[in-house]
């Protein structure tokens, strides 16, 4: 096979799967609901051979690297998917997929990069389910699963989900938007047997529909609802009721309308609770005094299962005593909506032995997270957000906050911190303290802020996080940076497949030295950084083998971006613009790159120019 011809074969990066472990068919399609399967060889025997072979490969990368062994191993390795995993929804279309993998039950589709979180894309910009669920209806009649993140889904896509797979079990939508409550109804009045409706960070509009009385009467299967993203308020006495007829329910998160006396109630209800969202952890208006008389204290304790904790909106600190009970057996506490003090966290942290997931506000200082450090010795991811993200706030954790943790927690693996001042003593520390450090995300608020203690460039903190943690995938820096901190990337990072970068560098230079140096690289994201047209030309040999690449704010010019354009036309090049903008000049705000089989996509609003 010829290179272009490989290439053609190949799926893009963006595009990888797993298997079940159980399979429930044979060669010949007899599984009950399956459709038939022809044998594309004339020899069963090696068939067979390779449908148990590939049966045990459930690593997306394994069963990537699988399809591409031979024509044989790529047909075989499609007929035995039942993921279906795609990281860019532009990457192929709707119907090729469709057409090559015919046995999917589950997909996962992601749509929007990353920077659409923080308004740097306009919301009108695409990533529509439309398109998926018109063709998976014809092709997947069993599709039982859909996990979709930053994608634009409608009312209409939420009802065709559930109109076309009747044995549909689990949603889970992810930063996204486009539908509403109505939509919600619909959807869950007609998927009888709705095990998972997990409804996280995203948009949902207030269409004043009752949506949560709209699950069918009859016993539920439900096993995980999550809806503390909408904002609306809910039937409490609809919930009330379908937690009670689920006895499988094991994950709830509420929103912030639900207040602590209502929590009591369906703590009473379902004492099964694995993962629990409290809500607003406050009284409501309504309810007046009421709500104190409980015994939340015995509520709690009844919830021997509990293990994950979150919620804790508009938190009334005197509630805080009442999930002591629970705090011993927690694997995963989630304060980062709880504007809470140091004073107020240590004699709940004192008691969390096992805890290995802690997300938190800033609000606990340096105090805090000593305290964390002396409990918490089996924590392996730490995210401390800032209550006020203001460039110039005065933030309440430091240096001194991240290296307790390094020096209290060694088996860390993924940490965010978000911070206004950091030294390299610190990282360096972090570096040599927490070695298997997978993900590494440093965000110093403020532009271009140096050591705060020797004023230098913050270069040798990260390229000694990247020089002695051996298995960091992914990294984002942040503070002032010159070309000397990407050198270190480049030539340590060697496993790094996700960077993130922000007003950091001193010439194309420090964009080249990554582009060269690190060969994993799938996903880099750049904004305010003084990389331009020499910079973006240093990654030829690459980006075919990148999800993408996002640059806003740099200094690209229009004409440097169709050199790329013209050089590899695999590649899908997007130059953006603001949806209210005229036609840009030569210089680039936002180019937007990546691989796909199809060519330049067709539903690009006017504020896109594809080259």
């Amino acid at each position: 096979m010829s290179e272009d011809d490989e290439r053609q074969e190949s799926p893009p990066s963006d595009l990888e799967f797993s298997s079940n472990k159980a399979r429930n068919y044979n060669a010949t399609g007899s599984g009950s609901g399956q459709p038939e399967i022809q044998s594309p060889y004339s020899d069963q025997v090696l068939e067979n051979v390779l449908e148990n072979v590939l049966h045990f490969l459930t690593s997306r990368r394994d069963r990537n690297a699988a399809s591409l062994v031979c024509k044989s191993w790529y047909r075989v390795e499609a007929l035995t998917r039942s993921d279906l995993f795609i990281g860019n929804c532009y990457a192929v279309s709707p119907d090729r997929a469709t057409t090559r993998f015919t046995r999917v039950r589950a997909l996962h589709l992601k749509g929007k990069p990353r920077f659409a979180d923080f308004n740097l894309m306009p919301r009108d910009w695409g990533a529509h389910f439309n398109p998926w669920v018109l063709s998976m209806a014809k092709a997947y009649p069993w599709l039982e699963k859909v996990y979709l993140k930053r994608m634009s889904v409608t009312d209409d896509d939420l009802a065709m989900l559930s109109e076309s797979f009747t044995g549909f079990k689990e949603l889970v939508l992810v930063c996204c938007d486009g539908f509403g409550t109505s939509g919600l109804a619909i959807f869950v009045s007609k998927c009888r047997q709705l095990r998972v409706l997990d409804l996280i960070e995203s948009e949902v509009v207030d269409d004043e529909t009752d949506w949560i009385s709209c699950f069918p009467e009859a016993e539920s299967h439900l096993e995980s609802l999550i809806f503390d993203c909408v904002e609306s308020p809910i039937n409490f006495e609809a919930l009330e009721r379908l937690v009670a007829r689920s006895p499988a329910l094991k994950k709830l998160r509420l929103n912030q309308h639900v207040s602590i006396g209502q929590l009591y109630r369906l703590m009473i209800r379902a004492p099964q609770l694995t993962h629990l969202g409290t809500g607003s952890f406050s009284p409501s208006e309504v309810a007046g005094q009421g709500d104190q008389e409980l015994d939340y204290v015995t509520a709690f304790a009844a919830c021997k299962s509990l293990v994950c904790l979150s919620g804790f909106r508009e938190i009334v600190p005197d509630y805080l005593p009442a999930m002591y009970p629970v705090c011993a057996n927690l694997t995963s506490l989630n304060f980062s909506y709880a504007n809470i003090t140091a004073e107020q966290l240590k004699p709940i942290i004192r008691n969390c032995h096992k805890l290995q997931v802690f997300w938190v506000l800033d609000s606990i200082c340096d105090e805090g997270l000593q305290a964390v450090a002396v409990t918490c010795k089996e924590l392996r991811e730490l995210r401390v957000f800032p209550f006020d993200a203001r460039e110039d706030s005065d933030g309440p954790v430091s240096e001194v906050g991240l290296q307790a943790i390094s020096e209290g927690c060694r088996k860390l693996q993924s940490i965010l911190y978000f911070c206004q001042r950091m030294t390299n003593a610190a990282v360096i520390a972090m570096s040599q303290n927490c070695p298997d450090l997978v993900v590494f995300r440093l965000c110093i608020m403020g532009r271009h802020r140096a050591d705060h203690v020797t004023g230098e460039a913050m270069d040798d903190g990260f390229g000694a996080i990247v020089k002695n943690c051996k298995k960091l995938t992914r990294l984002a820096v942040s503070g002032l940076l010159t070309d000397k901190a990407f050198d270190y990337i480049g030539r340590y990072g060697k496993l790094v497949r996700t960077l993130s970068v922000a007003f950091a560098g001193d010439s194309d230079m420090g964009l080249k030295y990554v582009l060269e140096g690190c060969p994993q690289l799938q996903k880099l994201e750049i904004r305010d950084s003084p990389f331009g047209d020499a910079a973006l030309r240093s990654g030829l040999h690459h980006y075919y083998n990148m999800r993408f690449l996002w640059m806003s704010s740099c200094r690209l010019t229009r004409q440097g971006c169709q050199e790329i354009a013209n050089a590899m036309p695999g590649l899908v090049i997007e130059v953006i613009r603001s949806s209210d903008e005229e036609e840009m000049d030569d210089s680039v705000e936002t180019l937007y790159m990546y691989r796909s089989l199809e060519g330049p996509r067709k539903d690009a609003p006017k504020f896109v120019t594809i080259l």
